[in-house]
């Protein structure tokens, strides 16, 4: 499955009639703990790099909630040096992209975002929040990355570890969930593990 497939499915039916619970910007902060597990138990480190990513409304309210968002996240740069960069794939799909060497930094932006958007009624707009780590281990098959997906149409997480650009490395991911579990609300149902890959090898799903 392809970028465009992935995400074509969870703007799906089936992904609305089946969500687990309601999606909750909260719970990326799950992500404050969990990367430390990432980095010491299993050779994965933080590369500073997150995202979130979102379909747009063709609307001026929408217009101005999405400047909303970019409003809020340039005044906390101030205090948190996390930059922001917004962007639009090759499928139309908008992306709002922090860097920040502080994980924290990163898991409170996102968190503003989602829940600026959420409160302006577009949280049915929001598709996935992405968490990018590096491989320092050697043992990930065809890439570098792997990244833990939050799904806000399923309200729960899942890694995703791209190898190449048309496949994903089963194994890394099914590790990652065992060690995660219990302290993540993963998604149970593979099927929504949705495959937001990269364009080019060794790339982010945003790039």
């Amino acid at each position: 499955m392809g970028l465009f497939d992935g995400l074509r499915e969870v703007l799906g039916i089936r992904a609305e009639t089946d969500a687990t619970r309601k999606a909750d910007p909260e719970d990326l902060f799950g992500m404050s703990t969990a990367y430390v597990t990432m980095e010491a138990e299993l050779g994965y480190e933080a590369v500073g790099e997150a995202a979130l990513c979102f379909s747009e409304v063709d609307s001026a309210d929408f217009s101005d909630a999405v400047e909303e968002v970019h409003e809020i996240l340039e005044v906390g740069a101030e205090e948190t040096g996390t930059e922001t960069e917004a962007h639009t794939d090759d499928y139309g799909y908008s992306w709002v992209i922090l860097r920040d060497d502080d994980f924290e930094d990163l898991v409170t932006s996102l968190n503003f975002a989602a829940d600026t958007l959420m409160e302006r009624g577009y949280g049915s707009r929001l598709l996935a929040a992405l968490f990018a780590f590096r491989d320092t281990s050697g043992r990930q098959k065809g890439g570098e990355y792997a990244y833990w997906a939050y799904s806000f149409r399923r309200g729960a997480y899942y890694p995703l570890v791209p190898k190449g650009t048309s496949d994903r490395d089963s194994s890394a991911e099914f590790k990652l969930e065992s060690k995660l579990d219990g302290e993540l609300d993963l998604e149970e149902n593979k099927e929504y593990w949705y495959a937001l890959l990269p364009s080019t090898p060794n790339s982010h799903p945003w790039e």
